[in-house]
């Protein structure tokens, strides 16, 4: 396992959670990012591996991420802004580019590239004192790790035009009625609704559920005709696998099917 100093990754029953802990308010430092880029590739070599199935994304302390570390940023010079940038955009990246499920249990704020590291997981659960934002404008940029891609897929031109250019903080309310949320619980049930996503998720079979998320990525910026064909592609690699006839056999003798990931 690798030695991390400002996250926590651990896996259980199949699902897997990186946890950031850098406190008071987990700034993206350069080494929390470099540690996020790494946890995401020990989580996909987890998946290859068939044991991580889902993936719950999660913070310690009262705030999720406050976004990246202006004090550690105003001592970079400025010639090397862009490498910084590109550093948060790899380890975003690399959260999605996990191969299966993501779930982000969101507490407090989420701002700036801490929002956009939600955003990069696949769903989003947040506690009702949630607070969500892409507060670049406002600091004279503009998001630079996917924030004007990647939430403007999510919600439509509008509203995430709305979001980045006025600089607005979203509570989670908001951020329900605009799609950016899948669900706002009570604070004190935001892990166990993570957990209940996963879980969920984890009793799938597990190469179905890749499969899917792959055929629902492609497809995404596709024509219909081609996303259908992606989708067709995806399915026939399921047919020979053992879990699909595992799943039939469970079927049949009513019992709970017992996927291996094959």
């Amino acid at each position: 396992m690798a030695e991390f100093q400002f996250i926590k990754y651990s896996v259980e029953n199949f699902i897997g959670k990186l946890t950031l802990n850098r406190p008071p308010v987990n700034a993206l430092g350069r080494q929390l990012v470099s540690e996020i880029f790494a946890a995401a590739h020990l989580a996909n070599r987890d998946v290859a591996r068939k044991e991580v199935r889902v993936l719950v994304l999660a913070a310690e302390g009262s705030h999720f991420c406050a976004g990246a570390d202006l004090k550690e940023r105003k001592e970079v010079p400025e010639d090397q802004v862009v490498h910084v940038v590109q550093g948060i955009r790899d380890a975003v990246q690399a959260i999605a580019d996990i191969k299966v499920p993501t779930i982000a249990a969101i507490q407090g704020s989420a701002l700036g590239g801490g929002m956009e590291l939600t955003l990069a997981a696949d769903m989003r659960v947040l506690g009702e004192s949630a607070k969500l934002g892409l507060r670049e404008t406002a600091l004279a940029i503009l998001p630079g790790a996917g924030g004007t891609q990647r939430l403007t897929r999510l919600i439509g031109y509008a509203r995430a035009m709305e979001w980045i250019t006025t600089a607005k903080i979203f509570d989670a309310q908001e951020c329900l009625a605009h799609g950016v949320a899948n669900r706002v619980v009570p604070e004190i049930e935001l892990h166990d609704a993570a957990l209940y996503y996963a879980k969920l998720i984890a009793a799938n079979g597990p190469l179905a559920v890749q499969y899917a998320k792959e055929a629902m990525q492609r497809g995404l910026e596709m024509p219909l005709t081609s996303g259908l064909e992606i989708e067709f592609e995806c399915y026939k690699r399921i047919i020979p696998t053992s879990d699909r006839r595992e799943a039939l056999s469970a079927f049949n003798e009513k019992r709970a099917p017992l996927f291996k990931g094959e």
